[in-house]
């Protein structure tokens, strides 16, 4: 008689029923064993958009050709199985719902950093579980200043990883620094999980990751760098941060555009995301934070690059003032305000007949769009014939601005430049130009004011409805009020 037999289907089903009735985690175990398979999707390598399948064109960014195929789950026999049961906290217990009256609320004092800049940016210090991302372009100095924070920070005990540099390299830096402690460990290491081996040995209270585009865990079958691989690295290290209350500092890689590669998540998941800027051709760094939940995000820092690292630059309206002899055509200085920092900055132009027939715009660390509106007012509203010319506008120092507190200063080094008229130096301006001609009010008059004082100006031009609380300061500047761009150009160039 013929025995009856079984399929391995049947099987692996009646497993599953038992699974489900006595809730067995292992009879669970050994059906996903058998009923998984490597799961594989298509992500963008710009914008990180998901796709089933490939295609040629982005439907996100409209890049082509940017869709790569990556391994998002791999097989449970060669991978290990963390069966579901429920989300754990770092004591290994289950969360559970609390009111919200009944939640108390702890205050953990900062981190001290040492210097002035990168503490400002931070919002007054480094907050502990904190994940901060801190992009730049390559060779801008990134890993200079974050292993000066490494070095400088002698109480702490700091962990620096380096995906990119080896131990001999980063050892050479630290010389040329010239800071020495005997609480920096440097590990050079791609690997998460040997990464938080060493972590558990050596137990640091701040962590560095150089850089997150370098690692790759072993749970994700793709190469370092990918969007997949970007974005567990990140999440494994932002589940240590808040377990043990350890900030972590993380560099990344930019794209062509200027923005972070990798994942859009990744700016989500992190707390804080800095961006250092600059010219590689001029010595100046700033220091913009884009993204931060423990403080403003309007803040700048301002550092110096030199032979032995990046020095903090404590005044800079002093550095980005040209000290010229003679005054020159087509030279303005700005009282501009970057969050809470007043600056004053030298705002160039050079206005010349079309060479070509077709005028030309050019712009460098300002909005160039901007620039076109203010010739437009300049022409409509002023009757000056800047349409058929060639204008350039320069910010000097290499440094961007975006504040419309400019527009005044920008205005009149246009018009110094093409009637040949040279502003005197100790004249400043801070005022907004509006579509209308008119000069209008800007914020924290007060701080441009006493930053123009302070540096020894003799006449600042504002807005006349910018007066309101003027008259209180004790400043020996002389402020003059304007409403429309007529009475400017009379009153500087009469």
């Amino acid at each position: 008689m013929q025995k009856n037999r079984v399929s391995p289907r049947l099987c692996i089903e009646n497993v599953f029923q038992l699974a489900t009735i006595y809730s067995n985690v292992d009879c669970f175990n050994f059906y996903l064993c058998f009923m998984s398979k490597t799961k594989t999707t298509f992500f963008c390598q710009n914008c990180g958009s998901q796709s089933a399948k490939w295609v040629g064109k982005c439907p996100s960014c409209n890049e082509w050709n940017t869709f790569v195929e990556e391994v998002i789950q791999k097989d449970t026999k060669n991978n290990r199985l963390q069966v579901f049961s429920g989300n754990k906290n770092g004591k290994g217990e289950t969360n559970k719902s609390v009111l919200l009256q009944d939640i108390g609320t702890a205050e953990y004092p900062r981190i001290a950093v040492p210097g002035k800049e990168l503490t400002r940016v931070l919002g007054g210090g480094i907050v502990p579980g904190s994940l901060v991302l801190f992009g730049g372009e390559p060779g801008i100095g990134k890993s200079t200043l974050m292993l000066q924070l490494a070095l400088r920070l002698k109480n702490l005990k700091v962990l620096y990883v380096s995906g990119e540099e080896s131990e001999q390299q980063i050892k050479m830096r630290a010389d040329r620094i010239g800071v020495t402690t005997d609480n920096c460990f440097i590990l050079q290491e791609t690997n998460t999980q040997n990464i938080f081996q060493q972590i558990t040995e050596i137990e640091p209270q701040l962590v560095i990751i150089d850089s997150i585009q370098t690692l790759h865990t072993s749970y994700v079958e793709s190469s370092p760098g990918s969007v997949s691989q970007v974005r567990e690295c990140a999440a494994e290290f932002l589940r240590f941060a808040k377990e043990t209350n350890t900030p972590v500092f993380m560099i990344g890689h930019i794209t062509k555009e200027g923005s972070l590669a990798g994942p859009k998540v990744l700016e989500h998941m992190v707390d804080t995301v800095l961006q250092f800027e600059g010219d590689r051709n001029h010595v100046y760094r700033l220091l913009r934070t884009t993204k931060n939940r423990f403080g403003s995000t309007n803040e700048l820092g301002i550092y110096e690059m030199q032979g032995e690292g990046l020095k903090e630059v404590t005044n800079p309206s002093e550095i980005l003032i040209t000290n010229r002899d003679n005054p020159t055509s087509g030279v303005a200085i700005a009282a501009s305000l970057e969050g809470n920092r007043p600056l004053l900055i030298e705002t160039q132009a050079l206005v010349s007949s079309a060479a070509y027939g077709t005028p030309q715009r050019s712009s460098t660390g300002f909005d160039l769009r901007r620039l076109s509106m203010l010739l437009a007012v300049l022409e409509k509203r002023c009757g000056f014939r800047l349409g058929i010319k060639d204008v350039f506008l320069n910010i000097a120092g290499g440094i961007k601005i975006e504040d419309p507190g400019v527009d005044l200063a920008l205005v009149c080094a246009i018009l110094s430049s093409n009637e040949d008229l040279a502003i005197p130096q100790n004249f400043c301006f801070a005022g907004e130009v509006g579509l209308t001609g008119e000069i209008r009010p800007v914020n924290r008059i007060e701080q441009r004011i006493s930053e123009a004082d302070k540096l020894g100006f003799s006449k600042i031009f504002i807005s006349g409805y910018n007066l309101k609380g003027v008259e209180r300061l004790k400043t020996k500047i002389e402020i003059v009020s304007v409403n429309k761009m007529e009475e400017v150009f009379s009153a500087i160039f009469a």
